[in-house]
């Protein structure tokens, strides 16, 4: 069976510098607006749930994999998205979530955890056993990481079967994996993966799928995870400099339907995601980007509500989500440091964005649906548009946008999207950084 993604890949190793945007969001507004841009511009569009967002119990969001499909299904009806150009990805698919436990149990669960992924329809699976569990010596070597990853592989595969969907599955690997979510730390230097590396990846992994009798498997495999070096901390991004890979990108030229994986790629430039395309790294991923820009969205509205609606009706979204993110610091305690003055620049601002963990509170999402409604009830003036959504408002000046505000949040979202499609789509007389 066939595979949305292969039509991407083929185009790309035929010498077409085309790709696609992984989208890493869970977020009802996320996806509303990769709906309404993939209709738009008539492309694939790929949703990808993490591990750790989603998995059998629930994750962070309370979904299971059947949960995360039905949402994105919704959020394809209400768009007018046929589902057939709808792409669901699982991301780090392994034992990431269980590492405290003995590497066995830890595997028992991601058996558990790929298996739940497949029979929910998803047809993108990253296979990340790049993680050391409990009882594991550290650091792992490729060959244990890759026969985990050929064990889920085989998970993978009989579960497809079971459900009539043999050949239908698209698998990522890699070793060299960057963290969910952007650096945990402030990055100091990036290393690319070298080639010598990727070269060594591919054949232990390989050497495990044939292990397992798996040999046929192989042309599934649709993308290697490496480090193009590419990353973003709480206040920097690490840009792309295609001169430090040019070993790297050669490394695919024997594998004729394997292209690289890029993780981290929120808050790149177009010229560089432009180059990250035309280099082969033809999946780009983005979840944080997306969020960040949905809370420019929404913060600069509550700000136009402050002008606009007397005190006692505000949704004073800011402060509720200050006061809830300071009542359950489990999310981003350990990734903020420094003096409170820091931490709260962090909490509201940071790139790694770890305010998108907690729009799903109950008493956040009460903030925002006031604030929608509060200004849906009146007409935002112009010029204030103009102070806080600047290009938001030129779309509205032109008549190409309507100043509800969920259509002011969506098209922040959107452009970002625009900025990944527009390096993604090959066109003439584009340069590359």
């Amino acid at each position: 069976m066939s595979n949305p993604l292969d039509t991407v890949v083929a185009l790309h190793k035929r010498g077409v510098p085309v790709g696609i945007t992984s989208i890493c969001s869970a977020h009802p507004l996320v996806l509303r607006a990769a709906m309404a841009q993939a209709r738009e511009d008539g492309n694939l569009v790929l949703i990808e749930a993490t591990s750790n967002q989603v998995d059998q119990t629930g994750g962070y969001t309370g979904m299971r994999p059947a949960d995360f499909r039905d949402l994105v299904r919704r959020a394809a009806d209400r768009a007018g998205m046929p589902w057939e150009r709808v792409v669901l990805g699982g991301d780090h698919l392994g034992p990431n979530r269980w590492r405290s436990l003995p590497a066995e149990e830890a595997m028992a669960n991601a058996d558990v955890l790929v298996a739940a992924y497949v029979e929910a329809g998803f047809t993108k699976i990253h296979l990340d056993c790049s993680y050391p569990c409990a009882d594991d010596r550290t650091p792992l070597t490729g060959d244990v990481m890759a026969a985990r990853a050929a064990r889920l592989l085989a998970v993978a595969e009989r579960t497809a079967a079971a459900i009539g969907r043999t050949g239908e599955l698209r698998y990522v690997i890699g070793t060299e994996v960057p963290v969910p979510g952007g650096a945990a730390e402030t990055i100091d230097e990036l290393t690319p993966t070298t080639a010598e590396a990727a070269r060594g990846t591919l054949a232990q992994h390989r050497a495990a799928f044939a292990e397992r009798g798996l040999d046929r498997v192989w042309p599934q495999v649709m993308a290697l995870v490496v480090q193009p070096g590419v990353e973003f901390d709480h206040l920097r991004v690490v840009d792309y400099e295609r001169d430090r890979t040019k070993d790297l990108q050669r490394v695919l030229d024997t594998e004729p339907a394997m292209v690289f994986e890029a993780h981290s790629t929120d808050y790149q430039t177009v010229p560089r995601l432009s180059a990250l395309v035309e280099d082969h790294w033809a999946v780009l991923k983005v979840g944080p980007g997306l969020t960040f820009a949905l809370r420019e969205a929404l913060f600069a509205l509550a700000a136009i509500e402050t002008e606009l609606v007397p005190e006692p009706d505000r949704s004073h979204l800011p402060e509720v989500v200050e006061r809830r993110m300071l009542a359950e610091p489990g999310q981003w305690a350990r990734y903020y440091t420094g003096d409170a003055a820091q931490q709260r620049l962090a909490r509201r601002f940071s790139y790694s964005d770890r305010m998108r963990y907690y729009w799903p509170d109950p008493e956040i999402e009460a903030a925002e649906r006031r604030l929608l409604t509060n200004l849906a009830d009146r007409e935002i003036p112009q010029p204030l548009l103009s102070q806080y959504l600047p290009d938001q408002y030129q779309r509205v000046r032109e008549g190409g946008l309507d100043s509800d505000p969920v259509e002011l949040v969506l098209d922040r979202i959107r452009d970002v999207l625009r900025g990944y499609r527009d390096a993604s789509t090959p066109t003439e007389g584009r340069r590359a950084a």
